[in-house]
């Protein structure tokens, strides 16, 4: 057998043939000198990171880049049992892409392609001792939030890939492009996008503060749309959009997005920023329903995910307000 020979002991799985960890060769019968001999120069083999290998001669892929990140970032800790021979999985462990690698596969037009990405970006949890390397950028986080799969490759939800992108970005049009791209393509709900800034320590920043408003806003218009779109699509009656609730003598009580005078009530569509959202909306809906306005609040997931039991919701709380005393008299002015 010369260095030039291709090594197959065994048959190998079509998602892992291109790209391959040292432990899963080994699982396939391939010893470590076999491998080293497949990579010298001028072999069918090489050495894509630190006990990846690739398997052709050629140029990564995308996909090649992709799996070989996850290869490396997934690999057992030092001292781990080995792979059993003959079994050979993913090997991804518990990594994850994250980052704009993971927009990309997402499908964002406003993310780069991968292979013009100079680093992959991986997320592991916060116990490894893992390195970055050429390619691979890790990223940590204490607790991992559940991956996404797209054709077999894990993904960090969008909120937290959006998060991770922003974090390496400094580019105020680019990260605007990225989170209005998020809202306006229904890719995630914007105020768990503004939860992980937050949580990142990332809405201090200038060009993040005035991003996060637009998205806020693109999202805010994509969801008065579907909310528009349900009613008429479920049969409800019309009722006053975007109002502003107040007692007679100013006492204002607050905005809703819709409000049904005649059954008194109102909902309200939870495109806030966290921070309004817990103390303004609370207190709000508290004041409303003391005063016999039934106040109904969707957010825009569920709005896009739900909408006809949304729609039964609000049918319900209509029918319910013949059985209850009437609300106080309210001022309605247009928002």
């Amino acid at each position: 057998m010369t260095q030039n020979t291709p090594l197959s002991p065994r048959p190998v799985h079509e998602a892992v043939r291109r790209v391959q960890s040292a432990a899963q060769l080994r699982a396939l019968g391939v010893s470590a000198a076999q491998t080293a001999a497949q990579c010298l120069p001028g072999g069918p083999w090489q050495q894509l990171l630190p006990s990846v290998y690739l398997l052709h001669p050629g140029s990564p892929t995308d996909d090649d880049r992709v799996r070989g990140a996850l290869l490396y970032a997934g690999k057992p800790p030092a001292g781990a049992r080995r792979t059993a021979p003959g079994r050979v999985g993913p090997g991804y462990g518990e990594a994850m892409v994250t980052g704009l690698a993971a927009l990309a596969l997402y499908g964002f037009t406003s993310a780069p392609p991968v292979i013009a990405l100079h680093r992959i970006d991986v997320l592991v949890p916060r116990t490894r001792r893992l390195r970055s390397t050429r390619f691979v950028q890790v990223t940590r986080a204490a607790v991992l939030p559940p991956p996404q799969r797209r054709l077999g490759v894990p993904l960090a939800p969008v909120e937290r890939a959006l998060a991770d992108a922003v974090a390496s970005l400094t580019d105020a049009a680019t990260v605007r492009r990225i989170l209005t791209e998020a809202a306006r393509g229904g890719y995630c709900d914007p105020a768990a996008v503004v939860r992980e800034l937050d949580g990142a320590g990332m809405l201090g920043r200038a060009h993040v503060v005035d991003a996060v408003e637009a998205l806020l806003a693109e999202g805010r218009a994509v969801a008065e749309g579907r909310l528009y779109e349900m009613v008429r699509a479920h049969g409800l009656p019309q009722p006053l959009w975007n109002v502003e609730l107040s007692l007679p003598g100013s006492t204002f009580l607050g905005g809703v997005d819709a409000y049904w005078p005649e059954q008194a009530v109102a909902l309200e569509l939870g495109t806030r920023s966290p921070r309004e959202e817990h103390v303004t909306f609370t207190a709000e809906r508290e004041h409303l329903e003391r005063l016999g306005v039934t106040v109904v609040r969707v957010t825009p997931q569920r709005l896009r995910d739900a909408a006809a039991q949304l729609s039964v919701v609000l049918r319900t709380a209509m029918m319910a307000a013949e059985d209850r005393e009437p609300a106080a008299y309210l001022v309605v002015l247009p928002r």
